[in-house]
């Protein structure tokens, strides 16, 4: 039976404690904090693939023996990196839903949630994107179960506002869509031309709940009166 590791016992101690208790830094959260941001790096720049413990080893500073007494294998620090990015993004959800008062607001706070966070940590948001397959075991089982919780969560809400306007549509379909908008965002977001996370977000938002259409409203209105002046033209001459 295979025994865990130093990194895997800490984390299930953590797990247990209790919510009201505080927690404080310890020097172990912050060596790995560091050890994560070097990996994600390292990660972004050669591939999970390509990658290899002694690359980890020289970006972090941390001495390979070191490593692996942290790390059982750089699988685990994927997994890590995983865990910590879609943990962070739905406790931070969780708390701009509870501020939300009605199914727009929530949906749009979903959106803003999730594009502040991966446009501060685009490098992260590539690797997620890029190795999310390849965690496997229990490693792909926790992680899996995270972003079931996040989907459920996406989906709730789109449920919430069809109830609210009494519309019908595909809540997989709508889902799936805006996170096709949201997750690839890396591949072309330039902040010297685009604009900042509230700022996209509005605009995302206002494209998916409302359509292309809904942000040229005024034109609409002076090409319906137009077609009105028309068709009374039309009437008079016996068209």
């Amino acid at each position: 039976m295979a025994t865990a590791s130093p990194l895997q016992s800490q984390l299930s101690v953590r797990r247990r404690a209790p919510e009201t208790e505080p927690r404080l830094e310890s020097r172990f959260d912050r060596r790995l904090a560091k050890i994560l941001v070097h990996a994600t790096n390292v990660f972004h720049e050669k591939g999970y693939a390509a990658a290899s413990m002694r690359d980890l080893s020289r970006a972090s500073g941390v001495s390979l023996s070191g490593l692996y007494h942290y790390f059982e294998s750089k699988e685990e620090l994927l997994y890590l990196i995983q865990k910590d990015t879609f943990t962070t993004i739905v406790v931070r959800l969780r708390e701009r839903l509870n501020e939300a008062r009605d199914p727009v607001e929530g949906i749009r706070a979903f959106i803003l949630n999730h594009l502040e966070y991966f446009l501060a940590n685009q490098k992260a948001m590539k690797v997620l994107s890029h190795e999310e397959d390849v965690l496997q075991n229990v490693f792909g089982s926790d992680i899996a179960a995270i972003k079931r919780e996040y989907y459920r969560i996406c989906v709730e809400l789109l449920d919430n506002y069809k109830h609210a306007r009494g519309l019908e549509f595909p809540s997989r379909t709508a889902v799936l869509s805006l996170f096709g908008m949201m997750n690839w965002i890396y591949t072309w977001y330039n902040p010297r031309v685009d604009a900042d996370a509230e700022e996209l977000a509005r605009a995302m938002g206002d494209i998916f709940l409302n359509g292309l259409g809904a942000s040229s409203g005024k034109g609409r209105k002076k090409k319906s009166a137009a077609s009105s002046r028309t068709d009374i033209s039309r009437l008079r001459k016996g068209v």
